[in-house]
């Protein structure tokens, strides 16, 4: 897995894969907040109908300075946490009349998992060489 990440890295550059797993990361995170606040608002809470919607979409919000700033270590972190959601798509997709909409949670935080790990290796690869 090392020498084909090194032969990509050699191959496309490490500033195109960054920006393309930056890319990514932003595309998923998107998805995936729009999503849970998609399905938080199908939700019903008792008296305060936000409850839900805050509960899955906080942990989210929180590593959003990770990544405006851009830093490596966070997107680590997030790809993490992540996985928490992927986990908890693939339990909405089993339930009945929810497949569609706990596949496509599963699906955009396999995504952000998948764009947090190569962006945090590829931006920390980045900054060393620049230093």
């Amino acid at each position: 897995m090392r020498r084909w990440l090194e032969e990509m890295e050699a191959r496309h550059g490490l500033d195109s894969l960054t920006e393309r797993a930056r890319q990514l990361v932003l595309g998923s995170f998107v998805l995936l907040l729009i999503l849970l606040v998609w399905s938080g608002l199908s939700m019903q809470a008792g008296d305060n109908p936000l409850t839900p919607i805050l509960v899955r979409v906080l942990p989210l919000l929180l590593f959003l300075p990770s990544i405006i700033g851009q830093r490596p270590r966070g997107h680590a972190w997030l790809a993490f946490v992540s996985l928490l959601y992927f986990t908890q798509g693939v339990m909405v997709a089993t339930l009945p009349g929810q497949a569609l909409l706990g596949g496509l949670e599963a699906i955009s935080a396999l995504g952000l998992f998948t764009g947090c790990m190569f962006y945090a290796r590829f931006r920390s690869r980045q900054l060393k060489a620049s230093r």
